[in-house]
């Protein structure tokens, strides 16, 4: 009886927490439709906004490092949302290439890094997002940049947590 009673209290009240939380990923967002204002009601602030050539600004919303994603929403000069996509994805990965594209291309392409770190011995800035691999198996992924902004290296690695017996991940 007593737990009967604690569901229907948990029931009751969870609808009315989750419905105060902004979205996660935009989903209730309309490409064409919603605006930027709809966006920051919907997701709150972005993270970090950046321009592209288009004169569209990309909204990125980063969810590293407990979650292993990134949702980016376009918005074009009117203000008006052209789309919304998750931005950690194998495709993407496969947009980067060593001695050839810049940090900001990086960081246009995948948004801003869950950590950055320097290796003093080879000179590198390393970037590090958190994500899935296509069929949802935790990796990490490692982008290292030469002095002149430049990537030099992308490595996906599985994390190694994942490799840990079950009771210690």
């Amino acid at each position: 009886m007593r737990s009967g009673g604690l569901f229907l209290i948990a029931a009751a009240i969870v609808p009315h927490i989750l419905s105060g939380c902004a979205s996660y990923d935009g989903r209730d967002l309309v490409p064409g439709q919603s605006t930027a204002a709809d966006v920051e009601r919907t997701m709150g602030p972005p993270k970090e906004k950046l321009a592209e050539r288009t004169g569209e600004t990309v909204w990125f919303y980063p969810h590293n490092p407990a979650g292993r994603d990134t949702y980016a929403v376009r918005v074009a000069k009117d203000g008006r949302v052209v789309d919304i996509e998750q931005r950690l994805t194998i495709p993407n990965i496969g947009k980067l290439v060593a001695g050839t594209s810049t940090a900001q291309d990086v960081r246009l392409i995948l948004g801003p890094p869950w950590r950055v770190t320097f290796l003093p011995m080879q000179q590198r800035e390393v970037w590090e997002y958190r994500m899935f691999n296509q069929i949802q198996v935790p990796h990490n992924l490692f982008v290292q940049y030469s002095t002149d902004g430049i990537v030099r290296e992308v490595l996906l690695l599985r994390d190694p947590s994942q490799d840990m017996p079950a009771p210690f991940r």
